[in-house]
C-alpha cells in the first residue's frame, strides 16, 4: 500500500496551528476576511460540522478488517451497473477538472483502493463504482467536454434517471477557470431531471486569491439566481493540499444518511 499523504488524516490537520487548520478544513471561511464589508456570507456556513462529525465521517473512508472499501465494477450501460443496494453519490465534471485526483484524495486512507489518475484528460471512459463498506457507493463518471466518450450523453442521462438510490451528484468545476459552457450544459441536465447536486471547486491551490474569490462569488450568485436543485454552499477542494477534503467526506457521509445529526461547531 501507499504511504498516507500529509494531512490526509484529520489527526494530522489537528496538529496545525488554528488558522492553518481552519484553512484546510473550511477553505471557504478562509476567504471571508478578504470580502468587502457587508458581503452576504450566510452560504459559506450552511454545512459546518463539528469535530465529532468530521471524525465519524473519516472513519467511513478509512478501511480496516471489518470495513472494506473496494472498487466494484465499471459499466458502459446501465444493465452492467451493480444492483441498487446502497445509497449512492456520483462525481461528474469536465475532462481534466481533477475528478480522479479528488476521488483518490477522498480514499487516501484506504491506500489499497486503486483510483487511476491519468495525465491525459478524459481518461475515465466508463462509470466506475466504489463500495464503501455497507454504507454507500461512490461513483466516478466519465468526464464531459474534451475527449468525452462518444456515448457520454446517453450513458450519463440513463444513469441519472435510473439510479433511484442516487442521493447527491457532485458537480466538479475548475476553481481556476470557473463555470464553462459545458458545465452549464451539465447543470441544465441536472436541473431538468430534478437531481439534487452540489458544486465543488477543484484545484484551489492553483488559483490566485483574487481569481478564486471572483469565481466563488460569481458561482454563488448563479446558484442563488438560476438553480433549483443545487445546494447553496460551494465546496472548495485541493487534492494536493487536502483543503476541503475532510469537509467533503463529511458531506458525503451526511447526504448518504450515515451522519444522522451533524453537530455545528
Amino acid at each position: 500500500g501507499r504511504a498516507l499523504p500529509p494531512l490526509a488524516a484529520l489527526s494530522q490537520v489537528l496538529r496545525l496551528e488554528r488558522s492553518r487548520r481552519t484553512a484546510i478544513v473550511f477553505p471557504l471561511q478562509k476567504l471571508e476576511r478578504y470580502l468587502a464589508p457587508g458581503t452576504d456570507t450566510a452560504q459559506f456556513r450552511l454545512f459546518q460540522p463539528g469535530l465529532p462529525a468530521l471524525q465519524r465521517a473519516e472513519a467511513l473512508f478509512r478501511s480496516d478488517r471489518g470495513h472494506s472499501i473496494d472498487y466494484v465494477s465499471s459499466a458502459v450501460r446501465m444493465d452492467h451497473a451493480p444492483p441498487l443496494a446502497l445509497p449512492e453519490v456520483c462525481f461528474i465534471g469536465r475532462s481534466n477538472v481533477g475528478k480522479s485526483s479528488l476521488i483518490r484524495a477522498l480514499f487516501s486512507l484506504a491506500p489499497e483502493v486503486e483510483v487511476r489518475v491519468s495525465k491525459t484528460p478524459g481518461h475515465t471512459k466508463k462509470i466506475n463504482f466504489f463500495k464503501v463498506g455497507k454504507y454507500f457507493t461512490l461513483v466516478d463518471m466519465p468526464g464531459y467536454g474534451y475527449r468525452a466518450p462518444q456515448d457520454f450523453v446517453e450513458m450519463v442521462e440513463a444513469y441519472l434517471q435510473e439510479r433511484h438510490n442516487l442521493k447527491r451528484t457532485f458537480l466538479l468545476v475548475d476553481g481556476v477557470v470557473g463555470l464553462q459552457k459545458t458545465d452549464h450544459i451539465a447543470i441544465e441536465m441536472l436541473e431538468e431531471f430534478g437531481i439534487p447536486y452540489v458544486m465543488v471547486l477543484t484545484k484551489i491551490d492553483r488559483a490566485s486569491r483574487g481569481v478564486l474569490l471572483k469565481n466563488v462569488l460569481e458561482i454563488q450568485e448563479f446558484v442563488k439566481e438560476s438553480t433549483q436543485g443545487c445546494f447553496p454552499q460551494l465546496f472548495l477542494v485541493s487534492s494536493v493540499e487536502f483543503s476541503g477534503v475532510h469537509l467533503l467526506r463529511c458531506f458525503v457521509a451526511h447526504v448518504t444518511g450515515n451522519l444522522p445529526t451533524v453537530e455545528a461547531s
